[in-house]
C-alpha cells in the first residue's frame, strides 16, 4: 500500500462524509462574516487585513485538519492501517491528503477576502502566493503530525488547538512579515531573511515529522 492509497482511501472518505470540508467551510464563512459585520462602514488598515487573514486561516485548520487521525480511532481501522502500511507510507498519505485540504482552503479564503475586503490590496503577488505555497505546507505538516499525537487522547478537539497554537505561532508570525511586505509592494530579496526562517520551519517540520511519527504512530 504506497501513500497515493491512503491519501485517495482518505479522500473517498472524506467526499462521502464531508466532516472536514464542511467544517471548514462553515467556520470560514461565519468568521469572516463576523469579521465584515464587526468592521461595518469603518475602515481598517492593509496590514490589520493582512493579519486577520492569517488569523482566520489558523483557526479555520483547527477546526478540519485534526480529523485525519481521529477519524481512524473514531472507525476503529487504525489497527488495520498500521498492518496494511509502512508508518513513513501512512504520514506522507495523510500529509498529502491535509496538504490538499489546506490549499483548497486557502484558495477559498483568498478570494473571500478579495470579493469582500477593499482593503486587501497587494502589490507584490509573487512574494504573497510564494508565502502562502510555503505556508501551506508548514501548516499541514504541524497539522498532521499534531493530529498523531492526539489521535489516542480523551480530550481531542481542545488538546488539538492547544498544542498547534506554541507549534504554529511562528509559522504565523512569519508569514504575517511576508504579508505585510507583499502589501507594501518589496521585492523579494528584501524579504529574504523571512523566506528562509519559512523553508528552514518547513523543512524541520517535515524531518520531525518523518522521524517521530513511526514511534508516535505505534504508541
Amino acid at each position: 500500500m504506497n501513500f497515493f492509497a491512503v491519501f485517495k482511501k482518505d479522500w473517498e472518505s472524506e467526499l462521502r462524509t464531508r466532516y472536514a470540508i464542511n467544517a471548514l467551510a462553515m467556520f470560514i464563512l461565519v468568521t469572516i462574516s463576523v469579521i465584515l459585520f464587526s468592521i461595518g462602514q469603518e475602515k481598517i488598515s492593509l496590514y490589520l487585513t493582512g493579519g486577520l487573514f492569517w488569523v482566520v486561516i489558523f483557526f479555520s485548520a483547527m477546526s478540519g485538519l485534526s480529523r485525519v487521525f481521529v477519524s481512524e480511532e473514531e472507525r476503529g481501522t487504525t489497527l488495520t492501517l498500521q498492518l496494511l502500511a509502512a508508518p513513513s507510507t501512512i504520514f506522507f498519505g495523510k500529509l498529502f491528503f491535509n496538504l490538499v485540504l489546506v490549499f483548497i482552503m486557502n484558495i477559498f479564503i483568498f478570494l473571500l477576502y478579495l470579493l469582500l475586503f477593499e482593503s486587501f490590496v497587494i502589490l507584490n503577488y509573487s512574494l504573497f502566493f510564494l508565502a502562502l505555497f510555503f505556508g501551506n505546507i508548514g501548516i499541514a505538516v504541524s497539522s498532521t503530525l499534531i493530529a498523531a499525537i492526539i489521535s489516542k487522547a480523551n480530550s481531542k478537539g481542545t488538546l488539538y488547538p492547544v498544542l498547534s497554537f506554541p507549534i504554529l505561532l511562528p509559522l504565523i508570525l512569519t508569514l504575517m512579515e511576508l504579508t505585510k511586505f507583499a502589501i507594501d509592494g518589496q521585492a523579494l530579496d528584501e524579504a529574504f531573511a523571512e523566506l528562509i526562517v519559512l523553508l528552514c520551519y518547513d523543512g524541520i517540520m517535515l524531518t520531525a515529522g518523518f522521524m517521530l511519527f513511526d514511534f508516535i504512530w505505534k504508541d
